[in-house]
């Protein structure tokens, strides 16, 4: 059916983090000959998803990022309604009855699986929570288990880096962050000692950034162990060191390290191991006690292949950090093995690869977690020009105006919170960081408030 020519499209986007909001915006600024209104649903209570419990909180970019999509939802011509949980206070009929189309920007927060023995050992971690906890996410618990001294962190990418940052760094260096209390006391109290990096290719073939990459020379007291067994390179490593600017950047950062390591007398090591890969979280009582890795050797093309050589280190805990996965979205079709709602394009198809009228998706449950933040802007603009083109197909609403989401929402007793909530939420953490400050050996711009309750009375607070 077509939508109906006089009132604006009622377009619903389900996820607020950067893939929801590039989305919304681009499509307010596209070419069009019709009137848009636009609702950004989200199930917490504030907006931008990954970069608030995604990140880590001393990462470099997160403030030019949350800027530029504070920019964007000020305008006013973007509604958020947060504290809404899809599949529980609204259902894709719901959504089919009080909007033309929908688009799900939902992303990616589930832990890839790493299928060896004793991964699911006491100390064992999947790197998401772990991510979630020091983001301060209202829906894990405030305690985390941070009782070893030797730890292993498994992945060779920017979240990777990230866990072995956090995990080493001292908690007073993160004060200046917006760190909840209870992340602060946590890692205030960790013995640790040593934090193990292992990546299963060589130096040429790492997937963090030069970025994150340098962000590790900046922990005080934390020295970085680099092992000069695992600089090795083959002809695609020398390729792609001559042609790519990145992988020479990080390469020679790393070999730069290598050559001019010191023993500092750090109360704190980050060792990054290359060529290794995990083959058995060892055990005892039910807890890990170690990691056992293999060792692998280029095979010429940057692939790897192994040597039958074994390691075990002694480790406390392990954090596997190979990647997310993405949650399947209540009354649509699931990719399970790809983590992503099937599509075409952004356009989601049913079990049987039909697209279903109207409804599309965009981020990283669309394509899967690959590419930085930027990338979501290209996928936004691929989706958006399906939906254009599909406009004249989109079902017509039943009941459109913008008050009737709102009111079915009250009727089931949702506390929905709002973009002026938000602002109030963000006023009230600021506030806290300024108290802080006072009282506090450091200037903190900010404290996040962790419980979802809280968050929720503050934004709604008269």
């Amino acid at each position: 059916m077509t939508s109906a020519p006089d009132r604006p499209l009622r377009l619903a986007i389900v996820g607020a983090g950067p893939a929801g909001v590039y989305t919304a915006d681009l499509l307010t600024k596209a070419e069009r000959d019709f009137e848009l209104s636009i609702d950004l649903f989200d199930r917490y209570p504030a907006p931008y998803g990954l970069i608030r419990y995604g990140v880590a909180p001393d990462h470099p970019r997160i403030k030019g990022i949350v800027k530029a999509l504070h920019k964007v939802m000020d305008r006013g011509d973007i509604r958020f309604l947060g504290d809404v949980d899809f599949g529980t206070d609204l259902t894709l009929e719901d959504l089919r009855r009080h909007y033309d189309a929908v688009v799900f920007s939902t992303g990616a927060i589930r832990d890839a699986d790493l299928d060896i023995p004793g991964i699911g050992l006491e100390g064992s971690f999947g790197a998401a929570d772990f991510v979630s906890w020091y983001d301060g996410h209202p829906d894990v618990d405030r305690e985390w288990p941070l009782t070893a001294k030797e730890v292993a962190v498994i992945g060779n990418g920017n979240v990777a880096l990230d866990v072995a940052r956090m995990l080493s760094k001292h908690a007073d260096d993160l004060l200046v962050t917006e760190i909840p209390e209870n992340v602060y006391a946590g890692l205030k109290a960790s013995p640790v000692t040593d934090v193990h990096v292992f990546g299963r290719r060589g130096p040429a073939q790492v997937k963090f950034t030069p970025l994150e990459l340098r962000e590790l020379a900046h922990s005080k007291d934390v020295d970085i162990v680099l092992y000069p067994e695992d600089f090795e390179f083959d002809a695609a490593s020398e390729e792609a060191a001559a042609s790519n600017n990145q992988v020479k950047t990080m390469v020679g950062t790393l070999t730069n390290w290598l050559v001019e390591e010191k023993d500092t007398g750090a109360s704190r090591r980050l060792h990054l191991h290359f060529l290794q890969q995990p083959v058995e979280v060892l055990g005892e009582d039910g807890a890990v006690t170690g990691l056992r890795m293999e060792r692998m050797e280029l095979d010429g093309t940057g692939n790897v292949k192994g040597t039958g050589e074994y390691t075990d280190y002694p480790v406390q805990a392990v954090y596997r950090a190979i990647g997310y996965h993405g949650s399947p979205v209540p009354g649509l079709a699931f990719d399970e093995r790809r983590g992503v709602i099937p599509n075409d394009a952004g356009r989601v198809l049913d079990g049987n690869g039909t697209p279903v009228p109207g409804v599309y998706t965009s981020g990283w449950i669309k394509r899967g977690p690959v590419g930085l933040i930027g990338h979501t802007k290209g996928d936004a603009l691929e989706t958006i020009g399906c939906l254009l083109e599909d406009q004249s197909d989109l079902w017509t609403a039943e009941v459109p105006d913008e008050q009737s989401i709102l009111d079915l929402l009250t009727e089931r007793g949702v506390r929905y919170t709002t973009w002026e909530g938000w602002l109030k939420l963000d006023a009230h953490e600021l506030s806290l960081g300024a108290a802080a400050t006072e009282s506090g050996p450091v200037e903190r711009e900010r404290v996040k408030v962790v419980a979802r309750e809280e968050m929720v009375d503050i934004s709604r607070a008269q």
